[in-house]
């Protein structure tokens, strides 16, 4: 923040999240929280700007530890955080990118014609009916070089992949994965 901003003080607070701002090429740069006394802008570190987009919800109570500073010449202070946990969470759980899970469907012309779409949405409806949708990403790929047996689809959980598994199993072991 350079010579012009004096450091204040360290500073613990809690508020309710309500948005990101500052977003560029995905990651944020800012968040708003709302405290009893008005609404607070609050700068993010840089290793948080990536994981946080993922795992807070607007409207959730969180906690920051950061730092002021006051602009030396104009008098108006900045808020930088350091660490940010949710409040409805364990309390020394601090927020990290959840569990990695995605399930990549081949969309080429091969797969559809051999039943990628109805793949994909028996897929999508397998998992919204356990209540696991928003718990994974779902990416629909280009071609997956396994064209024999299209349609394909892809389960990665961490660093292990899964091919050719039929709906019900890949609901199966998401729910052994995310519990």
């Amino acid at each position: 923040m350079g010579d012009k901003y004096l450091k204040l003080s360290e500073l613990n607070l809690e508020g309710q999240f309500l948005s990101f701002a500052g977003i560029k090429s995905g990651k944020a740069k800012y968040l708003q929280l709302a405290i009893a006394s008005g609404n607070l802008h609050i700068k993010l570190p840089k290793e948080l700007r990536s994981t946080l987009p993922c795992s807070l919800i607007p409207g959730e109570q969180i906690r920051i530890c950061g730092v002021t500073k006051v602009n030396t010449h104009t008098g108006k202070i900045k808020i930088k955080a350091h660490q940010i946990t949710q409040l409805n969470t364990c309390p020394n759980q601090e927020l990290s990118s959840p569990p990695q899970a995605k399930i990549m469907v081949c969309q080429k012309s091969g797969c559809v014609k051999r039943g990628g779409k109805g793949l994909l949405s028996e897929i999508e409806k397998t998992l919204c009916d356990r209540g696991l949708l928003d718990k994974v990403k779902i990416e629909h790929t280009d071609c997956q070089k396994r064209c024999s047996s299209a349609p394909n689809c892809v389960l990665q959980l961490g660093k292990k992949k899964y091919k050719k598994l039929h709906p019900e199993a890949i609901a199966s072991l998401l729910e052994n994965h995310l519990t």
